[in-house]
């Protein structure tokens, strides 16, 4: 037991020591300084002073100054999150299990062992009897509860950029000219709609709406519109008996997001801290583990290879990599070297030290692709049930929303009350390629409006789930 307490001192002497490195040195050298002076007394210092030359003391206390202001002018500009909302069902659409597998019956070209499976996917998806459906095969919800701009009291006007994200369905004219014509955005707006990126689009949509904020909208107050969805109608709906083409029709749900970003911290709840983008697509097992295709009767469908699991892990490995010399404490940076050094140089059996991302992040919201995604994750990364709590509820709650799910567990995490000011939260984001994608923010202003799609069902929550059938 002593043991134990006394390792835990040393871990903790070693954080204290290595995240506060520069401070350490600055403070030890400060303390030099000081001594060295009351050492020398005033008059020795006016007499080292005095035989400096005039053009060293210039350098020396302007040069910093200046180095700082070029500093201050060359960085990029801050990117904040204004605020977000997610598009809340309504009951009519409301499509439990029952219902689902009655739909499917009707069907002709699915069979009984079809359906079958699909039932037994269900049961153990995650997802519970509270998951929406479109009725129609071309539906946009023309619903309030996804005007950011009421909830904002942003004009439509001040939007300088429109981003939209829409893997599965690509209109003419595009989901962004619908928006702009909806809501009369200005003539000179910058418009991208992004399409087959799967669901890590959202992200995507981020970190393409932070670039263009800071290097082409004008140097004052800027604003962009992020609109993530996805349409999962009938004609999305895969008719064939293709088990790994199946799956999808289980765990998709319909659902959409709006996120307002700025370059004005004013108002705003979140700052963009970081983006990363990772993609494997040049390894053919990547590149085929999510590939919508035709079946061998010609039927059209999303097919989930095997693969999907392992290639997400390979996947957030390489991500994780990139972002944590970003967001870990120098410590767990250490740690994990020496890890590494040891295992390359002693022995190959000794475990790589998985760092430990509640050091840099209070909160976490994991894509909620499935069951197994998320408990694949959690395993990585070696998070409680809690850290996973948003994704597997709103998997529960929602289902697969695509690129939106990420804003649903984000909105739970509001709705329960967890979020403080300075808290970080970490976004991953999967889609087919295979990507993923992180995005970072630190909250600076707690307050929201609660009047989200949690507000009628978040004291139900959290609910025990089954675990996944493997």
């Amino acid at each position: 037991m002593s043991s134990s307490l006394n390792t835990k001192r040393y871990i903790y002497f070693f954080q204290l020591v290595s995240n506060n490195f520069v401070s350490t040195i600055v403070v030890l050298l400060a303390t030099i300084l000081f001594l060295k002076a009351a050492q020398l007394g005033p008059s020795q210092i006016l007499t080292w002073l005095q035989a400096v030359r005039h053009a060293h003391l210039f350098l020396a206390t302007f040069l910093p100054i200046g180095l700082g202001i070029l500093y201050l002018m060359s960085r990029s500009r801050n990117v904040y999150l204004v605020d977000y909302a997610c598009f809340r069902h309504t009951s009519n659409y409301r499509t439990p299990m029952a219902t689902f597998l009655e739909h499917a019956h009707h069907m002709p070209s699915i069979d009984d062992k079809s359906i079958h499976f699909m039932k037994r996917m269900y049961e153990s998806s995650g997802i519970g009897e509270h998951s929406y459906l479109p009725t129609s095969s071309h539906y946009l919800p023309p619903s309030h509860t996804l005007n950011l701009f009421a909830k904002t009291c942003i004009s439509p006007e001040a939007i300088d950029i429109l981003v939209t994200n829409c893997s599965a369905f690509n209109p003419e004219p595009s989901l962004g000219d619908m928006i702009v014509n909806k809501f009369k955005l200005r003539g000179n707006i910058k418009t991208i709609h992004i399409s087959g990126m799967g669901c890590s689009a959202g992200l995507i949509s981020v970190e393409a709406a932070k670039n263009l904020l800071q290097l082409v909208a004008p140097r004052q107050v800027a604003h962009a519109l992020v609109v993530s969805t996805e349409i999962v109608s009938s004609m999305h709906f895969y008719t064939g008996t293709n088990r790994a083409m199946l799956l999808p029709n289980v765990l998709f749900r319909m659902g959409g997001a709006a996120a307002l970003l700025s370059t004005s911290r004013s108002k705003s709840r979140f700052k963009l801290m970081h983006s990363i983008r990772t993609t494997t697509a040049a390894q053919d097992k990547s590149y085929q583990c999510a590939s919508q295709q035709e079946d061998d009767k010609g039927e059209l469908g999303v097919n989930l290879s095997k693969d999907l699991v392992a290639v997400a892990g390979e996947t957030l490995q390489a991500n994780i990599t990139a972002i944590g010399s970003l967001v870990l404490p120098f410590s767990e940076q250490l740690l994990f070297l020496f890890s590494l050094i040891a295992r390359k140089l002693l022995n190959s059996r000794i475990k790589l030290h998985v760092p430990n991302f509640r050091m840099a992040f209070e909160h976490f919201c994991i894509h909620a692709g499935g069951r197994a995604v998320i408990d694949a994750v959690q395993r990585s990364l070696c998070l409680s049930d809690e850290d996973v709590e948003p994704s597997r509820m709103a998997l529960h709650r929602f289902g697969n929303t695509s690129s939106s799910s990420v804003w649903y567990e984000l909105g739970y995490i509001d709705a329960k009350g967890r979020m403080r000011k300075g808290d970080r939260v970490w976004m991953i984001g999967f889609g087919s390629g295979f990507k993923c994608n992180s995005v970072v923010w630190q909250c600076i202003q707690s307050t929201s409006n609660l009047d989200g799609p949690w507000a009628r069902c978040i004291d139900a929550y959290p609910v025990g789930t089954t675990k996944a059938v493997r």
